[in-house]
């Protein structure tokens, strides 16, 4: 029994606060002619890309040329050097090269060190000879970039495999990270979700350290300065002093190189047995390991160091998860991968935006949307029961199949979204069921300062951050300002207010989190913008009072960040520098972000009204919008992504908040 008070206690009428409004919202007919139009050519889009069978949606998501690239080593890795598809995926390489001679991570940025050297090396692989003029140009880019010992871990790592870089440049990476008790300060689940699907089976490939043949067109020995082919690690990382846990780490690698070998050899056979059983058994039910990217090679490149046969249904499964990670170009001359797929986020996005834009909540798409959301629902303990062992299970994931890890955001807007739809008695009550799992396992997800971060609770210790091998910069998974919003957003929805401690405690964690001009910091969306719309749209869902000072200083950042042409954009540079904070060309997305974190504090001024009439003025004839920059976020500083819906349903959710409001106010006229 729960005390009164304590983490699972609910507002009496949080079940009825899941149903929808029993009348539709409809247009006021005063509402301006070319909204209304632009509203209803948006929903048309939007509803052509949904699968009709099954009622989801899934957009293509995309990334940067460093999948293409490790997709090319992989094919090569497997003995698979005469593919078509190294050709195809070569030729959009070198579509996504820059003037200067480098390679991007994000659409419009700069040349990036280790997508330079990645993307270079898969192109030699396809056969380009080094006298290609483009592979010149690349070369002068990595030497002004500092030089191809400064690329980040893993590309030394897979470089590493091909004889291409000393191992005793690459950070070391043992199985026997896996005997370290769950107990222990430093254990595989002190490390975030994602790490762990990246590290557990690159502790494999460690442990065999692999000496795969490389062609020698491949090879890369003209971009080393001298005849060494590796460098200190304590020369490659940032700088650091004597006593600090960065000089700990590295004399902890360094023994560890030194014990290579020389250890009880019954100890790395438990190890590697350890590494492996966790690896296959999170293969269960997913998408592939962690249904992300680099889970999914890596496991391949592991299976095939533990001696698995080609014909082994388990590494013909985890590459037929990666050739449905293919999206093809329509030219049928290139092609590209993307780092993994996104239907349930993309189907619950849509389900809110049609329905706020004005849709009846009966609809059949909307209906069997949400069929297809409770069919996801994960009723299994995945690794977040590590540190949360008295959680009840519950949750969605972000993928088709991931049942090891639901992730609190998509959770969340899973549930924002059942709350949307006219359901008959059964289904209702199946979704009723559906999220009071999933809003017990939210709630006890909490972490200790209040926050929510995204697959864990309270995975937040710093100094892992420290490790060699965290260079990838998502090392931890701590709670974030923009996830807290919106759990917070779903929480007040349902009738929660700052009588509930999870709330109070919420609140406090954001407050905190601002930042001294009143933004908030966006982890998983590009990025002050995204975190202040998604926090003001929590606020106001708990009915905080959006009078008080923090919460305009807010609205007035937003503000001043606005674009002359109405619109709002922002760059993946801000993750480097902050100063750049609301500074870019103008997006559909970031656009709708910020117009409803100003409608959600209750702004309708001339701001609001040139923000909608940059999202009708930049509509296209078919109801869609262009979007040019990324506004995704995957790996601050390292990794980003596209979210080819965003530009279409954001604006929508966007211009349906604000019609709304609009007819409200006509009605309130009358």
């Amino acid at each position: 029994m729960v005390p009164r008070g304590g983490t699972f206690r609910k507002p009496k009428d949080w079940a009825e606060n899941l149903k929808p409004d029993p009348a539709a919202p409809t247009a006021h007919p005063e509402i301006p002619h070319d909204l209304r139009q632009a509203i209803r050519r948006a929903q048309e889009a939007v509803l052509r890309r949904q699968d009709k069978e099954k009622g989801y949606w899934c957009a293509d998501l995309k990334a940067d040329t460093t999948i293409d690239s490790d997709t090319i080593m992989l094919y090569n890795f497997l003995g698979r050097s005469g593919s078509i598809k190294i050709h195809k995926l070569a030729g959009h390489i070198l579509n996504e090269q820059l003037p200067c001679g480098g390679w991007p991570i994000y659409r419009n940025g700069p040349a990036d060190l280790s997508a330079t050297v990645k993307a270079y090396w898969a192109l030699k692989f396809a056969g380009y000879p080094i006298t290609d003029e483009r592979l010149a140009k690349a070369r002068l880019r990595i030497q002004e970039l500092g030089g191809i010992h400064k690329v980040n871990t893993y590309t030394k790592f897979y470089m590493a495999i091909f004889g291409q870089y000393d191992w005793r440049g690459v950070p070391t990476i043992p199985p026997e990270l896996m005997l370290f008790p769950n107990w222990f300060y430093f254990n595989i689940y002190e490390m975030s979700s994602w790490t762990r699907a990246i590290v557990v089976p690159l502790s494999i490939v460690w442990a065999y350290q692999p000496a795969i043949p490389c062609p020698p067109h491949a090879a890369l020995g003209e971009l080393f300065p001298d005849s060494r082919r590796h460098v200190p690690l304590k020369e490659a990382v940032e700088p650091h002093g004597l006593f600090s846990w960065t000089t700990f780490f590295l004399l902890w690698d360094q023994g560890l190189k030194g014990m290579e070998g020389r250890g009880g050899h019954w100890i790395r056979v438990w190890a590697l047995r350890l590494a492996e059983d966790w690896m296959l058994k999170r293969l269960q039910d997913s998408d592939g390991l962690g249904a992300i990217y680099p889970g999914i090679v890596n496991s391949i490149m592991a299976m095939k160091c533990l001696g698995y046969p080609d014909t082994d249904p388990r590494l013909v499964e985890q590459l037929e998860e990666l050739d449905r990670l293919e999206l093809p170009h329509a030219s049928g001359e290139s092609t590209e991968w993307q780092p993994c797929r996104s239907p349930v986020w993309d189907t619950a996005i849509s389900v809110i935006a049609l329905a706020e834009s004005g849709m009846e909540r009966g609809h059949s798409a909307l209906v069997r949307a949400a069929d297809w959301l409770m069919s996801k629902e994960i009723k299994t303990a995945g690794d977040w029961k590590v540190t949360n062992p008295a959680g009840p299970v519950g949750g969605w994931a972000f993928e088709f199949n991931n049942a090891f890890y639901p992730d609190i955001d998509d959770s969340a807007m899973v549930m924002l979204a059942l709350r949307h739809v006219h359901l008959d008695e059964h289904t209702a009550h199946r979704r009723e069921k559906s999220c009071l799992r999933g809003l017990n396992w939210l709630l006890s997800m909490q972490s200790k300062d209040g926050g929510w971060a995204a697959f864990d609770k309270d995975n937040t210790k710093v100094i892992l951050t420290k490790i060699p091998f965290s260079d990838h910069n998502a090392m931890i998974d701590p709670p974030w300002a923009d996830v807290t919003g919106r759990v917070l957003e779903f929480l007040g929805y349902i009738g929660y207010d700052q009588s509930y401690p999870a709330v109070a405690r919420a609140v406090r964690f954001l407050r905190k989190e601002q930042e001294e001009d009143g933004s908030w910091f966006g982890r998983w969306g590009v990025n002050y913008i995204y975190g202040t719309w998604q926090v003001l749209r929590g606020l106001t869902a708990i009915d905080e009072d959006m009078n008080l000072p923090y919460v305009r200083r807010a609205v007035e950042w937003l503000k001043s960040v606005q674009l002359s042409d109405g619109g709002w954009g922002e760059t993946c540079a801000t993750y480097e520098d902050p100063s750049l904070k609301g500074k870019g060309p103008a997006t559909p997305s970031q656009t709708a972000w910020a117009l409803m974190g100003l409608m959600a504090a209750g702004v309708y001024d001339d701001s609001v009204c040139r923000g909608v009439e940059y999202l009708v003025r930049t509509q296209k004839a078919d109801g869609t919008w262009d979007e040019a920059e990324t506004t995704g976020t995957g790996f601050p500083k390292v990794f980003y992504l596209e979210y080819t819906m965003y530009r279409n349903y954001f604006p929508i959710h966007a211009l349906g908040v604000y019609q709304s409001a609009l007819g409200e106010s006509f009605s309130e006229g009358l």
